[in-house]
């Protein structure tokens, strides 16, 4: 029987090695870090932009992370014991440029190359997003990217409840809900967030009791208050995306204004009867409300929204579709929602996609947020076919 030594020295006549000065230099030429030490081992730092997969888990999971065979790996461990086994394994499945860093991440470390302190999942984390962080395109950074961001939903009824509820389940970290209604019978019909039991209740309070049943490692922050000209700013600047769930075009135009003026995205849902509509508003570098609608419509041009009425499973819908935009957003995966506003009929079962052009007579806008100046916006409840907002 071989001994440990005698299997190393074999493996090493396998594969080609480096250390961690050319290594420094493959990585300028394309090649990528394969980190295979355990995950205890990473709270001691990691080389920038590598990838962590444990030497025990490469040939099950290694596809999903590097799909191009002719991708080239340093593979690295803490010394360079283990990385030369994982490089033999590499080259057995196939990849074809592999070498193993001879001296790993202490000698890295010790040299004084580039290397960061790990945000590493608790054990409850990587049970509870296991199924995100098996997806190539989230991965445990990404799954630590949400749970630092920070998502404030404007409105906690129809389109805020599921958009809230997905984002809890996914890991937002930190989530604000503004609304200052309470509860009433008539919202259960399709607010989700809320219950028989917190009829009466403020519906922030209520939305905090059941996102934090849901998910306790989410940060809930609740305003029970009207977004207005004095607090809009001071609100959305904290957050990194803003999920409209509101029901009024001067809500709407608020929101568009303060968040161009802090470069805020915009996640836009709106429902009318049985048709919805999502977009996303990126102030920076694409459309937003004021190319679509410049103005709002009169108030006695629109219906008022408790006639219009609303098929309840409908926002659900619109504001999942809210919630996926969102983290797309975050993770920056995806072809997102910029410029392009999807059209829903529930009855017809039909999406349709229309292109939004950036109209060059609008003056809100990022280059020119330093006069913008916020207006009030008088709670009014409007609707129009042509414009559905959420009920």
């Amino acid at each position: 029987m071989s001994t440990f030594q005698e299997l190393l020295a074999q493996a090493k006549s396998l594969i080609e090695e480096t250390d961690p000065s050319e290594s420094e230099t493959l990585i300028t030429q394309g090649w990528v870090i394969l980190d295979v030490r355990e995950v205890e081992e990473y709270d001691q730092g990691i080389v920038p932009e590598s990838i962590l997969i444990p030497q025990g888990q490469i040939e099950e999971t290694i596809e999903e992370h590097i799909p191009d065979h002719d991708q080239p790996i340093i593979a690295m461990c803490a010394g360079g014991v283990r990385s030369a086994f994982a490089a033999v394994t590499l080259n057995e499945l196939g990849y074809k440029h592999v070498v193993s860093m001879d001296g790993g991440f202490n000698l890295w470390k010790q040299e004084g190359r580039d290397w960061v302190t790990s945000q590493i999942l608790e054990p409850e984390q990587r049970q509870r997003y296991e199924r995100h962080i098996t997806l190539p395109e989230i991965g445990e950074k990404g799954q630590q990217k949400l749970l630092d961001s920070r998502v404030v939903i404007i409105g906690a009824g129809g389109l805020g409840s599921p958009a809230a509820l997905y984002l809890a389940a996914a890991g937002i970290g930190t989530i604000g809900v503004v609304d200052m209604d309470t509860v009433e019978e008539s919202n259960l019909q399709r607010q989700i967030l809320h219950n028989t039991e917190t009829i009466g209740q403020n519906k922030v309070d209520s939305a905090e009791k059941t996102l934090s049943a849901l998910n306790p490692d989410v940060n809930i922050i609740t305003y029970n208050t009207r977004l207005n000209e004095d607090n809009a700013i001071g609100i959305i600047e904290n957050y990194d995306v803003v999920v409209d769930g509101t029901d009024n075009f001067p809500t709407r135009y608020l929101i568009n204004d303060a968040s161009v003026k802090t470069g805020t995205p915009v996640v836009h849902g709106s429902i009318f009867q049985h048709e919805g509509q999502v977009t996303v508003f990126e102030p920076k570098n694409g459309p937003t409300y004021r190319d679509i609608f410049p103005e709002p419509p009169q108030n006695e041009s629109v219906p008022n929204c408790t006639e219009a009425g609303v098929l309840g499973v409908l926002p659900g819908i619109v504001g999942t579709i809210q919630a996926l935009e969102t983290i797309k957003l975050i993770l920056e995966i995806g072809e997102g929602l910029s410029g392009r506003l999807i059209v829903f009929d529930a009855l017809e079962m039909s999406f349709h996609e229309y292109k939004i052009d950036q109209d060059p007579n609008n003056q809100i806008t990022w280059k020119n947020r330093d006069q913008i100046q916020l207006e009030g916006n008088e709670e009014t409840c409007q609707i129009s076919p042509s414009q559905p907002p959420e009920t």
